[in-house]
């Protein structure tokens, strides 16, 4: 029998073999094959074929009169876990999550205005006194991040002790797992410069904010934005302040670590500062990647580790990699 196929999925049954249909069992007739289109597995759907296609000179056009979804049924991995590849099911959203996500919200916008303002009044006395460190907006920011996320996470850290001095300059590099992790790292309250889309610093109050504490733009895809960064960040480290990378470039969407880009561990081989990896367990479950607007219940753990030097960037590059992805394999 000829199958009939369309876009890729083939279904037995053709209407244009009634004659056969009349000789086959009566399991054959009530059931279509449905062949998925990236494994080629075959498995049967069955359907009510006596009703429809037991009508004399029936036409079935599935592509025409849009029935192909009542015959065909095709699985896709995107339904069970909530993303391709996912390492663990999304955590179904819920009525609490959704007011815990509101009320988040509530308070870091209420509490940006005033803190600003703070920031804005401090000014003139950072640039003067302190312009590329900026201690004083870093420890604003830390009072914003710490009175939000504290009603809602509670934050474990381990290994404070590995913090190099808040007067060292450093390269610090972290694992990407949520936009949790920002106000997670805020809180430790080191005064580094974070890396941000340009886009950002267009947000009222938090974007003006980041421009006020110094945060480097970065215009993804554009090579000469990226060669800028990398200088500007070379020029702040020779003058005492300290970077912070996402070396996977963007949040993952599995909880799985991704690969690391170099341009951390170059800043770090040229200027010969320490790179100090830190692992954030537990901000992917708690606002995942894609769902913004929730907050589930749970706790954070940040890992600091011991910081390490050298004047290779792929061999900085893969010991920062695996020092964070034992630290995750540990937590399971």
């Amino acid at each position: 029998m000829q199958p009939f196929t369309y876009k890729g999925l083939s279904i037995g049954c053709s209407p244009c073999r009634w004659p056969i249909l009349a000789n086959l069992s009566k399991f054959a007739c009530r059931s279509v094959l449905c062949i998925q289109r990236k494994h080629g597995g075959m498995s049967r759907c069955n359907i009510d074929a006596k009703e429809d296609f037991g009508r004399p000179n029936y036409d079935i056009r599935l592509h025409t009169q849009h029935r192909l979804s009542r015959y065909a049924v095709g699985r896709s991995g995107l339904t069970e876990a909530g993303s391709a590849g996912a390492d663990y099911p999304l955590p179904e959203v819920n009525t609490v999550s959704k007011f815990r996500g509101i009320g988040f919200y509530a308070i870091t916008a209420f509490n940006a205005i005033y803190l600003f303002v703070l920031m804005l009044v401090a000014h003139p006395f950072v640039l003067l006194l302190d312009r590329y460190k900026r201690k004083a907006h870093m420890f604003i920011a830390k009072v914003w991040a710490t009175v939000t996320v504290t009603p809602f996470v509670k934050i474990k850290f381990e290994g404070l002790e590995n913090l190099p001095p808040p007067d060292a300059p450093a390269v610090y590099v972290s694992n990407h797992q949520s936009f949790l992790d920002i106000y997670v790292l805020l809180t430790i309250g080191r005064p580094f410069k974070f890396i941000s889309k340009t886009s950002i610093f267009l947000y009222p109050i938090v974007g003006w904010a980041m421009f006020l504490m110094g945060v480097i733009p970065l215009k993804r895809m554009d090579s000469k934005s990226q060669l800028e960064c990398l200088k500007r960040c070379i020029d702040l480290i020779k003058k005492g302040a300290s970077v912070f990378f996402f070396p996977e470039g963007t949040r993952s969407k599995d909880g799985k670590l991704g690969s690391f880009k170099k341009g951390a561990f170059s800043i770090a081989a040229k200027t010969k500062v320490p790179v100090v990896p830190i692992t954030l367990i537990g901000t992917g479950k708690i606002m995942p990647p894609g769902r913004e607007a929730i907050l589930n219940t749970g706790s954070v753990k940040v890992v600091i580790h011991k910081s390490i030097q050298g004047n290779d960037a792929e061999v900085l590059c893969s010991e920062s990699r695996n020092i964070i992805a034992d630290a995750l394999n540990r937590q399971g």
